[in-house]
């Protein structure tokens, strides 16, 4: 039977009003949920005291200052090429780019994976490094990467290691006391490699109903319902909503690859600060790919700016409560990560909700 998905979206909607007795705050992980839930307009249709706030589910936003700044210096002493995926490329450091040092004459390389980046280190005598970028869902690709450098003993390719974990950020954002997050839109990516019960934490600790979601509109909806209902029965859990892709246990393969190529290290987060236990590192017997263990690099001290994007992953606001949001700050001109990444919630507004 076909299914009709204009009368189902409907449909939701209606389910979603009515389940909304209250002021209820839900935070979208991803920032690909951030970026359909604008594109598609969902917030116009569903009660205003339903609020849906993004969280710091864009690797390239949640990448620190000092980061950025020691890749742009990196990228300053013509030593190395430099490949990256490509919404790094215009992220601001404290006082230049990637695109602007690329302008200036460094070798900087847009690539669309890892592998590309070592293909330039097999045919080339340069230095190749990749700017490891992102969470548990590129981790593993980037693990494997290394595994095959490693046995055709490659030895002109290293990586930048800048990874995240997502499981001890929303622990960070779960006790926030300021924020009072009322329960968890749970990326759908990153739980495929993870699974199920590395987020179960939110429920038996801070009784946090969470649901795992897809990436159309409908799967979002039916992620919002299925949270919804649960506020309602007072009976938290961790929903899987995106049963196509997730299950309980996750890709056990990729685990594996990123248990062999990394351990777990504290690092630090963009708007989050320290978190323990919440990055990757390379082990003993892959640490000659760490391209830290060959330069000395000294970045001089951050200055700040009035951007807010450190609140926006928080939750704390919504992009237009920054008083740069489309004034200053915009796609052309970004002041922050969040206007530059197609998975950054400034970005989105910007696009679809200005």
């Amino acid at each position: 039977m076909k299914v009709n998905h204009f009368q189902y979206a409907e449909a939701l909607f209606n389910k979603i009003n009515k389940l909304i007795k209250r002021e209820i705050k839900l935070m979208e992980v991803c920032g690909t949920h951030t970026n359909v839930i604008s594109a598609s307009g969902i917030r116009s249709r569903i009660d205003d005291k339903l609020r849906l706030l993004s969280g710091p589910g864009c690797p390239v936003c949640v990448t620190a200052q000092k980061d950025i700044d020691w890749i742009i210096e990196l990228a300053r002493t013509n030593k190395v090429a430099i490949a990256t995926f490509g919404d790094l490329l215009k992220v601001p450091g404290t006082k230049s780019s990637l695109a602007k040092e690329k302008t200036a004459g460094a070798d900087i390389r847009i690539v669309y994976s890892c592998l590309d980046a070592l293909k330039y280190a097999y045919n080339e005598n340069k230095t190749v490094v990749f700017i490891g970028v992102g969470f548990e869902t590129t981790a593993p690709t980037i693990g494997a990467t290394i595994i095959k450098a490693h046995e055709n003993k490659i030895k002109n390719f290293l990586v930048l290691p800048l990874f995240k974990l997502i499981p001890p950020a929303l622990r960070v954002i779960a006790s926030h006391p300021r924020l009072k997050i009322d329960g968890f839109i749970l990326p759908g990516h990153v739980s495929t490699i993870i699974g199920q019960k590395p987020y179960q934490f939110l429920v038996d600790e801070f009784d946090k109903p969470c649901a795992i979601t897809g990436f159309e509109p409908i799967d979002i909806l039916e992620g919002i319902y299925l949270i919804l209902e649960q506020i309602k029965d007072n009976k938290p859990k961790i929903a899987i909503q995106y049963q196509r892709s997730v299950n309980e246990n996750g890709n056990i393969t990729a685990q594996n690859i990123m248990q062999r190529v990394f351990e777990v290290t504290d690092t630090e987060w963009r708007g989050l600060g320290q978190i323990e236990q919440s990055g990757l590192d390379f082990r003993k017997e892959f640490k000659r790919y760490d391209v830290r263990e060959y330069f000395d690099i000294k970045v001089s001290q951050i200055s700040k700016t009035s951007c807010r994007c450190g609140d926006v992953l928080l939750g704390v606001i919504i992009p237009k409560q920054c008083n740069l949001f489309a004034k200053v700050c915009n796609p052309s001109n970004p002041v922050g990560p969040c206007m530059v990444s197609t998975e950054g919630a400034c970005a989105a507004y910007y696009k679809y909700e200005r």
